[in-house]
């Protein structure tokens, strides 16, 4: 697993053995910055349920200025930590801007609201987690209306949660992954 884009593109990402993370595969972090493009650059975000820290670091290596990662697990934690040193050594930057959290990302709301959500759950628990998650992002993201979350779930699954519309459905099939980019309702015109 490699960062496919940007001025950090080709950098190994190290994760845990087994079946702790499932991680955003290569080919769907592409269509998926393929798609945010212009939002990114100058964008800072929140990767919850950042598993291998695959979503932020991309966008960082893409020219994001920094942001959160929260993963529960703390031996977890620990890998996103060595690739937040491994993208920023090749970014030849420090690391500052950047922060893992290590709590439960359905109750952590940490700092300023981000211009990026970035929410990859364990997919079992996606029916109960999202309307929580967006009802949290909603109050929190007020100040923010033109943020975008980026959820990614299963092809079969389908989630409308209120004051929040799909703008982009990224991956095909059921039981493959696939990830919805949503905008909240009052935002302005433009799509991801």
């Amino acid at each position: 697993m490699r960062i496919t884009g940007g001025q950090a593109r080709g950098i190994p990402l190290v994760l845990p053995k087994g079946d702790a993370v499932r991680p955003a595969t290569d080919a769907m972090r592409q269509a998926v910055f393929s798609s945010l493009a212009a939002h990114v650059p100058g964008a800072r975000f929140l990767d919850l349920f950042a598993g291998s820290g695959a979503y932020g670091l991309e966008a960082l290596s893409r020219g994001a200025t920094g942001g959160i990662f929260v993963e529960k697990d703390a031996r977890t934690a620990g890998f996103i930590r060595q690739n937040i040193a491994a993208v920023c050594k090749s970014l030849q930057r420090d690391t500052a801007g950047l922060q893992v959290v290590t709590a439960d990302a359905t109750t952590v709301l940490p700092g300023a609201a981000p211009d990026l959500v970035f929410i990859d759950p364990p997919y079992g628990q996606i029916s109960g987690l999202a309307p929580k998650l967006f009802a949290r992002l909603t109050g929190w993201l007020v100040a923010k209306p033109d943020a975008l979350i980026v959820f990614e779930m299963p092809g079969e699954l389908e989630l409308t949660p209120a004051g929040w519309t799909c703008v982009k459905r990224l991956g095909k099939g059921t039981r493959q992954p696939t990830v919805a980019i949503f905008r909240s309702s009052r935002a302005g015109p433009g799509a991801a």
